[in-house]
């Protein structure tokens, strides 16, 4: 049994985490730990210890892991917190707000022998494991070119924004989804090129970016905008022989925001409409158009690859030289917004 804590009881905690960690019998929550426990707003889970008093998790010799799931600017204190008390850690993305706070932490649990690692649960997203499947079978040919979207029509948002911040701009808070995938997948790019934008003008948020990762003659495009009032397809793949487009996104999170749970059967499933579509030529000339079963996602697969990290040993998924390449990325491309 592997027994965990949260610092946090927001959305977070308790839309991303605990659905999928509460259907596994192998893990164990025990404590939940709050500062402001007046402004409790999810339901209290039966079972579970809530508590104000941070040294109750980290000193309580039951838990083993602890999940860090606050604002992005109080990740690395916490971090550093919970691996000096002799505890792994999850975090929340984005893992730090530099690269060299996650170098630090990573350095930290190095020499304690502990785990520390993000929470990149969107690896595990229905349409990027469907996008890997058909990669893999070999239809496209080589590949030359990937478009991965995370798009939205939400201008109040930077509208309401009067300041710039590196650590909540849009880059930020969405790239950390994509790049990861990007990541995990590829590995380093050759080279990158950045067009992260401040619509609205300077001194304002950033609200737009588009990344272009270069992998020989393979490119890699990450985009997104505050301003897509149609959303582009969340992927387009593109090889010599074919092409593939996944219109709709993962649906773990819309369930998750409907409250409809992991504990059904349907959950986060991709419909016949959701389902992605294949043109190819085969090598007879033949055109083929076909639609392509969705493969399922599943965000609790970092907490299985967790438990087999910590309870038997196993190397992790999400391994710190991309978590740091990650933040690198993330650093380089608001470097020069103001």
């Amino acid at each position: 049994m592997l027994t965990i804590g949260y610092i946090g009881n927001g959305k977070s905690t308790n839309r991303y985490h605990l659905p999928f960690v509460l259907q596994r019998e192998n893990i164990k929550v025990k404590t939940i730990y709050r500062r402001n426990p007046d402004r409790d707003s999810w339901k209290r889970i039966d079972g579970v210890h809530y508590t104000s008093d941070l040294n109750e998790l980290l000193h309580d010799d039951d838990i083993q892991v602890i999940v860090v799931c606050t604002r992005h600017d109080s990740h690395y204190e916490y971090a550093k917190q919970v691996l000096e008390h002799n505890k792994h850690c999850l975090v929340e993305k984005p893992f730090t707000e530099n690269s060299e706070q996650a170098k630090e932490i990573f350095a930290l649990a190095k020499e304690k022998g502990l785990i520390v690692q993000a929470y990149q649960n969107r690896r595990f997203d229905s349409d990027f494991l469907t996008v890997q499947k058909v990669i893999e079978e070999g239809k496209l040919g080589d590949l030359l070119e990937m478009e991965m979207h995370f798009d939205y029509f939400r201008p109040e948002v930077p509208e309401s924004a009067d300041s710039f911040d590196p650590a909540v701009s849009f880059l930020y808070g969405h790239a950390c989804h994509t790049l990861d995938q990007v990541i995990s997948y590829f590995g380093k790019p050759d080279q990158i090129h950045y067009d992260v934008r401040q619509l609205l003008g300077t001194g304002r948020m950033n609200d737009y970016f588009d990344l272009d990762l270069y992998y020989g003659t393979l490119k890699v495009s990450v985009k997104s905008s505050y301003f897509r009032i149609k959303e582009r397809p969340s992927f387009v793949v593109y090889g010599k022989k074919g092409c593939f487009v996944k219109e709709t996104k993962d649906r773990q999170e819309e369930h998750l925001k409907l409250f409809y749970m992991p504990d059904n059967k349907d959950f986060g499933v991709d419909t016949l409409k959701h389902y992605g579509v294949l043109t190819y030529v085969d090598d007879d000339g033949t055109i083929h158009e076909e639609k392509v079963t969705s493969v399922n996602g599943d965000y609790g697969i970092v907490y299985d690859d967790l438990y087999e990290a910590v309870i038997n040993g196993k190397d992790k998924t999400i391994t710190d030289e991309q978590t740091v390449l990650q933040m690198e990325i993330l650093e380089t491309g608001v470097r020069d917004l103001e």
